[in-house]
């Protein structure tokens, strides 16, 4: 299990500088007028990066299936985040 949190927590930790990356972008893109990320692509990284760390905070606390249930969901999330925002 200490693996699995750990990868978990790996994953989650490239979300949040996935976050940073778009909002840097967004940031830069507005100053230098040229296209950029949107609000709604820095929205989805922003509340994908606020579930990831809940997610694995909660699995770092428990135990057995439970602490399982909060590394799956940082894979969960990390999955729909590439799936919506950077294959599609």
């Amino acid at each position: 299990m200490k693996v699995l949190r750990g990868l978990s927590g790996t994953v989650a930790a490239g979300i949040c500088a996935l976050m940073l990356v778009v909002i840097g972008t967004a940031f830069m893109a507005g100053r230098r007028d040229f296209p950029g990320p949107g609000s709604e692509s820095v929205a989805w990284h922003v509340v994908s990066a606020g579930i990831a760390v809940a997610a694995q905070i909660y699995s770092d606390k428990h135990r057995g299936f439970v602490a399982f249930s909060g590394s799956a969901v940082v894979f969960l999330i990390a999955g729909l985040l590439l799936w919506t925002q950077w294959w599609s």
